[in-house]
């Protein structure tokens, strides 16, 4: 049997699908080249990106003709998303033969088999909190905890020399906009020696780069320790450092309140730790971030940030900004600017206010912002983040940069890409002999735009 897996959302769900796409190769299948060749469709699926809904229904609308002319053919949804709906799936899309949580992941191909001895729709959906309970006592016991690969499994990656890294799953945290408590759960911990285990096991297989995947990574270790040792997040990466073979470490997401500065020493210390850092800002109104619930007035951010760029060499720093947020005025959304200006940041994930039932912001309805001002204060702030980029990236022209080479760029086969330990997107033509992918080569920098860079390999 061949499978595909379809993922919608963020690196999580990158990396949750890579574990799913192990778990069917385990199981005996195969990879197949598209969805029209699969026997056995995953739709891993997001509630946090804007308008995830209509993309998981559009998509599996789009299979419903190629279930109808294959009818062995096995859909199953699983994720965020199917976290949140549970039976809606169906619902909406009858056609669909499985539906599991963010707990569940694990246990896919056998919902796929009992789906198939059954000739019925199966709906497997734990609680997020009896599954965060279950991952702890995983913990505890040294079994496979939250985000582990299966034991003895094959984890497939997009690219041989990069790896996502879980440390932990869930958050504690409230914020008014975000719905992750409520499908993933409160924050787990993996074990510090079960990561250090897993990447050395990726060194091995080739891998050069790794992501450390959390929702809040700097609170990692908080729930563990039971009486004895309880790592931080600094510990963690000073460990990894020592990894033979790892040759650059980036993590996401850090939390502004919870960025300590022993996480700042270990950025500046540790060899493989990348000068990069995303620090996700929200909102620069103070009145704004008290309502989105984060814990930070804009000063304390840029306190923070200040003290990071102290201390880590030429480092760059991203963000994440939402633009109207029930009742922001125009003073909240100056603020933000303000602060944009005074970040200056090399990028910035920008978004317009989307409601997500069950959040605190979406009972907000009398304050919601009209869509006409909210665009176009959005289109005023991306101008100024493309500003800000466009003039870091500049300042780099000139510069000879280690760019971990990628391969032949998407858009442009006769050009090669990689990324700088900044994470900056670097073109170059690769030269008679090109490199090979995660081999790191020295690109004298001759151009620049908001969002790449562009070179030649230096002599």
């Amino acid at each position: 049997m061949r499978f595909w897996v379809q993922t919608f959302g963020c690196q999580m769900n990158e990396h949750d699908s890579e574990r799913l796409a192990g778990l069917l190769l385990a199981d005996g299948m195969e990879p197949a080249g598209g969805v029209d060749e699969a026997d056995v469709v995953v739709v891993n699926t997001c509630c946090i990106r804007e308008h995830a809904d209509e993309r998981l229904y559009g998509f599996l609308g789009r299979l419903k003709p190629l279930k109808v002319r294959r009818p062995d053919l096995r859909i199953a949804v699983g994720g965020c998303l199917a976290q949140k709906d549970r039976e809606r799936v169906l619902a909406r899309a009858g056609h669909v033969d499985v539906v599991f949580g963010t707990g569940n992941l694990m246990a896919a191909p056998e919902l796929l088999r009992r789906a198939a001895q059954l000739g019925r729709p199966v709906v497997e959906v734990r609680e997020v909190r009896d599954s965060a309970v279950g991952a702890g006592a995983a913990n505890a016991r040294g079994g496979d905890g939250p985000g582990a690969p299966a034991r003895g499994g094959v984890v497939p990656r997009a690219q041989r020399h990069r790896a996502w890294v879980t440390i932990q799953q869930g958050c504690d945290n409230s914020c008014a906009f975000c719905i992750v408590p409520a499908v993933r759960g409160p924050e787990v911990s993996r074990r510090m020696g079960e990561i250090v285990d897993e990447v050395a096991a990726l060194a091995a297989d080739g891998v050069r780069e790794i992501t450390l995947l959390g929702q809040n990574v700097n609170s990692y270790g908080r729930d563990l320790g039971a009486g004895r040792f309880r790592p931080r997040f600094a510990d963690l990466l000073r460990t990894l450092d020592g990894v033979e073979g790892i040759e650059r470490i980036r993590f996401t997401s850090p939390h502004p309140k919870d960025l300590r500065s022993d996480t700042i020493a270990a950025m500046a210390e540790c060899r493989a730790v990348c000068p990069q850092l995303h620090l996700p800002l929200q909102s620069g109104s103070d009145r704004i971030l008290a309502r989105m619930h984060r814990g930070y007035t804009a000063g304390r951010y840029l306190d923070r940030l200040a003290a990071a760029r102290d201390a880590v060499a030429d480092l760059a720093v991203t963000t994440d900004i939402i633009v109207g947020f029930p009742g922001e005025t125009d003073e909240d959304f100056e603020a933000t600017l303000a602060v944009v200006d005074a970040a200056r940041f090399d990028a910035a994930y920008t978004f317009l206010f989307s409601p997500r039932p069950g959040t605190a912001a979406a009972a907000m309805t009398d304050e919601f912002v009209p869509e006409t001002v909210a665009r176009a204060r959005f289109e005023r702030l991306v101008a100024l983040v493309n500003e800000h980029a466009w003039a870091r990236n500049r300042e780099r022209i000139g510069r000879c940069e280690p760019v971990m080479v990628d391969g032949p760029s998407k858009r442009d086969p006769t050009r090669w890409s990689g990324r700088s330990p900044q994470g900056k997107l670097v073109h170059f033509p690769p030269g008679p002999v090109p490199p090979a992918p995660g081999e790191v080569v020295p690109v004298r920098i001759e151009h620049a735009a908001p969002h790449w860079l562009a070179g030649r390999i230096a002599a």
